[in-house]
């Protein structure tokens, strides 16, 4: 490896690399709620077939060896990138066709595959590109740039698509030129990563790394009290997994089928603007206060101040206020004590992962969150389309409950995560 090469360009590369990375992510796994929802299809095959594409996040601890084993990381993730964009081209050229849903979800498989795949490859650049010292540095700048990418899709994008529906007056015409849009967009991005990433590795690599993954996998799951961590980290946001799928329709469906009626232009406004910036903020305070107390005494509070907003949409859909101020202050409330509560369970999986192998431990950790929300999301429409909007959000508050209750079986250290005094 060059070392001369070792951290060079940072400023220019990291901000672009880590929007490229989330990007993707939030087209594939909220953007496409949206869409499918303004093209007619039901809730329940939304929520179904949306939430299948969480699978290769869930899988990707199994095939990171092989991203390790050949080519290099910035190969791979200009590749994915550059096959990512195609795929959101073709989804938008699918979109007025006759079969656009079963194309265009087809399309997303493979562009979700594409993003896991770009995401290890993106970290595990930023792991060897950068000195220990530059990793440290730079954290607060992926996360913030991951974090823009979320604002630009959920918010940007969506109003661009909103204000199209409003323009052309056809759902399908709007979202195929918003889709094309997002295309063109990835193409630059992936050019300014080309132009800006160093090249840092060697071709040469080694085939003993996969036998020794399933090494690493056999000491996770020899980890002490192992099972109740599982089992918490599948629960932890089980109410949450199925809001975030209903959520969106909510908001869009018209007040004789539960919803409030909003625009999409109106959507995107509230939650890629005001709830990311609210997740944002929850987060940053999620992160200070664990750093100072420790996550025993905060554990409690954070998955309360995660399920507890919930109970807010019970008011929305029994309410269906017509101003569009009280779901921005629900989804604001919401999306705080989510962020709030989400600094827990992340501590808590660098937890589980410490020790040896505490990367790969880390990936496999994160598949079993990645599977907390693919599995129970795959449920929530027909569980909504079964009870309607106000049933359904009783039932997502009541599905905090298993994951209260494991917070008292979980063993970890009271001071984990509490910063050392000086």
């Amino acid at each position: 490896m060059p070392i001369s090469n070792k951290d060079k360009n940072t400023w220019a590369w990291v901000p672009s690399l880590y929007f490229t990375e989330g990007l993707p992510y939030v087209i594939i796994i909220t953007v496409s709620v949206i869409m499918y929802k303004q093209l007619g299809i039901n809730n329940t095959d939304i929520a179904l077939y949306t939430s299948w594409l969480y699978l290769p996040w869930v899988l990707k601890p199994f095939w990171s060896p092989f991203v390790d084993i050949k080519s290099t990381k910035r190969n791979w993730f200009l590749t994915m990138q550059l096959l990512i964009a195609i795929v959101f081209l073709g989804v938008g050229f699918t979109i007025p066709t006759h079969n656009f849903f079963v194309v265009s979800l087809s399309l997303f498989w493979i562009a979700s595959f594409a993003s896991a795949t770009n995401d290890i490859a993106s970290d595990g650049y930023y792991l060897i590109a950068l000195s220990e010292k530059k990793q440290s540095l730079f954290l607060g700048i992926r996360s913030t740039f991951y974090r823009l990418a979320m604002i630009t899709g959920q918010g940007l994008i969506v109003i661009v698509a909103g204000f199209l529906e409003e323009y052309y007056g056809a759902p399908q015409k709007a979202w195929s030129y918003t889709m094309i849009i997002t295309a063109i967009f990835m193409i630059i991005l992936t050019v300014m990563n080309l132009l800006t990433t160093p090249k840092i590795e060697d071709q040469a690599t080694t085939n003993a790394k996969p036998l020794r993954f399933l090494d690493v996998l056999g000491t996770f799951f020899e980890k002490k009290n192992i099972g109740i961590a599982l089992a918490f980290i599948l629960v932890y946001r089980l109410g949450e997994s199925q809001l975030v799928k209903m959520a969106s329709p909510f908001l869009l469906d018209k007040t004789k089928e539960g919803g409030l009626a909003l625009s999409t232009t109106e959507v995107g406004t509230i939650y890629g603007t005001f709830g990311v910036i609210a997740l944002t903020i929850g987060g940053i305070l999620g992160g200070v206060v664990i750093s100072k107390h420790g996550l025993k005494k905060w554990m409690l509070p954070m998955i309360l101040a995660l399920n507890l907003p919930n109970l807010l949409y019970v008011l929305l859909a029994i309410w269906q206020p017509s101003s569009i101020l009280f779901a921005t202050l629900v989804v604001i409330i919401e999306q705080f004590g989510y962020g709030f509560g989400f600094a827990a369970y992340l501590m808590f999986l660098i937890y589980v992962a410490d020790g040896v192998s505490k990367t790969s431990h880390y990936a496999i950790a994160t598949g079993f969150m990645a599977m907390g929300m693919m599995l129970p999301g795959m449920l929530s429409g027909f569980i909504q389309q079964t009870l309607g909007y106000t049933g359904f959000f009783i039932w997502v508050a009541i599905a905090a409950i298993p994951g209260i209750i494991l917070t008292r079986y979980i063993q970890y250290p009271a001071t984990y995560g509490k910063k050392e005094a000086n």
